[in-house]
């Protein structure tokens, strides 16, 4: 049975919107009318909205108050969403964006489309209520999960060459494992991978010596790449890690010695390292392998984002209070997990990210508890009051 949804106590229900907005099939790149639906909210409260077109990919700029104000407080998230594996698996349909006992269901209800609408909710009753000396922005992406070229980096862009910007932004990923108000990220580790290609020479495998096997040279390699100690962790990030992500010959025959292995790597760094750096050192890695083996051995490096951090202060003090106040729990500074498009908000202003909890993102049964989106919105407005008091 379908429960009816509880009415927000005043001003924008977000678990209306957000139901909205998870009827929207909005797997990256479509946007299935996710931010034209959000445009017409917030046009209808006084916000300036922009469509941003870039490679294929819908983006939505809004802003209420003052172009270029000292005080302009952001929000970034995303709409688009990962596919959803087998429909068929799914309890209710992934895209019903429906209340069923204490949860709302569907693709998005956790990452992140209800961070969205708490954070929209939010700043559509702050500026009808209590219009603020300063500017409010929602920057909001149709691709974050996915390459993450055309989404916020074109918003980023459009700002700069249209005069506008940020004083400081939340993100609205989910952050907490377990708990609501568990945990705030300061920061994010850097991301980069690694594709190495190793060419020998194919022959017989009773003859050896008349081929030249890479592999000996890849498992080399990628043994010594596994078993480095990058460093022993920072005084906000964890110990960096390598983890090996592929191992491939493409070989099928066991009698033959193939003429090329591939493999690759993920490092996710902290900020002892760039990614230059790093780069250069699986380039010399492989070449010491390379002239031992007498194999050639080609590296190609894709740096996803550096390594940041937004010291502990005002703004996180500024959400950490807020915080407290409406869960009673005060979240721990944390540069955890994955990346983030708080890696791209970082060159224009001090970001931190806070969100719901995300134990569900990505899974079949994606599903947000109802009581969690209402206290995401009232943080966000405690946020917001607090930051133009």
């Amino acid at each position: 049975m379908i429960d009816t949804p509880a009415a927000a106590p005043t001003g924008v229900d977000p678990v209306a919107l957000t139901a909205r907005l998870i009827q929207c099939p909005s797997v990256t790149p479509q946007d299935g009318g996710a931010l034209a639906l959000l445009s017409d909210v917030l046009a209808g409260a006084g916000f300036d909205c922009t469509m941003i077109e870039r490679g294929g990919i819908t983006n939505l700029y809004a802003r209420w108050g003052e172009k270029g104000h000292v005080r302009t407080f952001g929000f970034n998230g995303h709409t688009d969403v990962v596919p959803v594996g087998d429909a068929d698996a799914w309890t209710h349909p992934p895209f019903c964006g429906e209340v069923h006992g204490d949860d709302l269901w569907g693709r998005g209800a956790q990452d992140m489309k209800s961070g969205v609408a708490a954070f929209a909710a939010a700043a559509v009753d702050f500026v009808r209520d209590t219009p603020p000396d300063g500017a409010v922005v929602l920057a909001i992406t149709g691709d974050e999960e996915g390459d993450a070229t055309d989404g916020t980096i074109a918003l980023l862009d459009w700002m700069r060459d249209n005069g506008e910007g940020l004083s400081h932004c939340i993100v609205g990923e989910p952050t907490s494992p377990d708990t609501m108000g568990q945990m705030m990220k300061i920061g994010r580790r850097g991301s980069m991978t690694a594709w190495f290609t190793a060419t020998g020479v194919q022959g017989h495998s009773a003859y050896p010596h008349r081929a030249k096997n890479p592999l000996p040279a890849m498992a080399r390699l990628v043994d010594r790449l596994a078993s480095a100690t990058l460093d022993a962790g920072t005084d906000h990030f964890d110990a960096s890690t390598l983890a090996v992500v592929q191992f491939d010959t493409g070989n099928g025959a066991t009698n033959v010695i193939p003429a090329q292995c591939r493999a690759a790597v993920n490092i996710r760094f902290n900020d002892s390292h760039t990614g230059g750096d790093l780069s250069q050192w699986l380039r010399r890695e492989a070449q010491d392998v390379s002239r031992m083996f007498d194999i050639v051995i080609e590296t190609k490096v894709k740096i996803s984002g550096e390594s940041f951090l937004t010291p502990p202060g005002e703004l996180s003090e500024l959400v950490g209070k807020a915080v407290a106040a409406e869960t009673g729990v005060t979240p721990d500074l944390s540069t955890t997990g994955g990346t983030s498009d708080a890696r791209f908000v970082k060159d224009l202003c001090p970001v931190v990210e806070f969100g719901l909890v995300g134990d569900r993102m990505h899974q079949v049964d994606e599903r947000v508890p109802v009581e969690q989106i209402t206290q995401l919105k009232a943080i966000y407005g405690r946020i917001l009051r607090d930051y133009f008091a």
